[in-house]
């Protein structure tokens, strides 16, 4: 069945759903996005993606075309038409349609559009036998070129690494940032766990502030465990006794080898199992 799309305020067939070969959206990136999962037909976490779209589109000067609750409603809309149980929503917005220079002030006004669809995850083996990865020589953008908070268009800084990581054969690679500190993953933030302390890398290294990030820390904090956000080397990375990874797409998935040192016994830890189970319990509405 095609999907339906939501595009300027209506949902539409996925053929006719076009935009200008001269929205800036397309020509520079100039735009922001959001990747929300949908559990059991439920929207997850949707006001606080909100939240977090606007503040993207804020931070560049972009004007989201329409009000939160509006918005909201267009991405319940859109999951309801494609009869989405457990999937993914792509909700973008672009500057609209401009000139082939780089003034963003000449466009035409924004547009929205919404993709509710099914997920491609990955296999449940990987998660039972964790992942490997690599460091990335592709640097983080520097934080006062781009600040990571903004969760914009532009995503060829992480491409550049994920293409490192598939010529290596690994699914993911580790980017840090212009100070040799841990920034992030190419599209999920970073974990790790020695002497019973989990740390993860504050935003200012150079990540975005994940949604299953700030979950996956209140379901620790909850089990008492202790949670740190501090710079990490790759050096703790190399030395950890856990190390893993959560994002809207993996949720919570083990890292058992980097840059062919072995982390830990070569299998996902106790915490990183645990914690894997409390979100896959909470994503889906069961009680802890």
């Amino acid at each position: 069945m095609a999907l339906k799309i939501w595009l300027d305020g209506k949902l539409v067939d996925e053929k006719d759903a076009k935009i200008s070969v001269f929205d800036h959206g397309l020509l520079y990136g100039d735009g922001v996005f959001e990747g929300i999962r949908v559990y059991n037909s439920r929207v997850f976490e949707l006001d606080a993606h909100i939240r977090r779209l606007y503040g993207s589109a804020k931070a560049i000067r972009l004007e989201v075309p329409m009000s939160r609750s509006e918005l909201i409603s267009a991405v319940e809309k859109t999951v309801e038409a494609n009869g989405v149980i457990d999937g993914y929503i792509r909700l973008l917005v672009t500057r609209g349609v401009g000139t082939l220079g780089l003034n963003p002030f000449i466009c035409e006004d924004s547009r929205l559009i919404i993709i509710a669809d099914n997920i491609q995850l990955y296999p449940e083996e990987l998660y039972e036998k964790g992942m490997k990865v690599i460091s990335a020589t592709t640097v983080r953008n520097h934080p006062l070129a781009i600040p990571p908070q903004v969760k914009s268009l532009n995503y060829l800084n992480n491409i550049l690494a994920k293409i490192e990581a598939l010529d290596n054969d690994v699914p993911e690679a580790i980017m840090y940032n212009h100070e040799g500190y841990v920034a992030e993953a190419t599209g999920d933030n970073v974990f790790i766990v020695r002497d019973g302390v989990i740390y993860t890398p504050p935003a200012e290294a150079g990540s975005l502030e994940g949604m299953t990030q700030g979950i996956v820390i209140e379901l620790a904090r909850e089990e008492n465990l202790e949670v740190v956000e501090k710079n990490l080397t790759r050096f703790d990375l190399y030395v950890c006794d856990e190390f893993f990874l959560t994002g809207t797409a993996a949720e919570v998935i083990g890292i058992v080898e980097i840059d062919g040192r072995v982390i830990g016994d070569g299998k996902p830890g106790p915490v990183t199992k645990l914690l894997r189970k409390k979100f896959f319990k909470y994503a889906h509405g069961k009680k802890l």
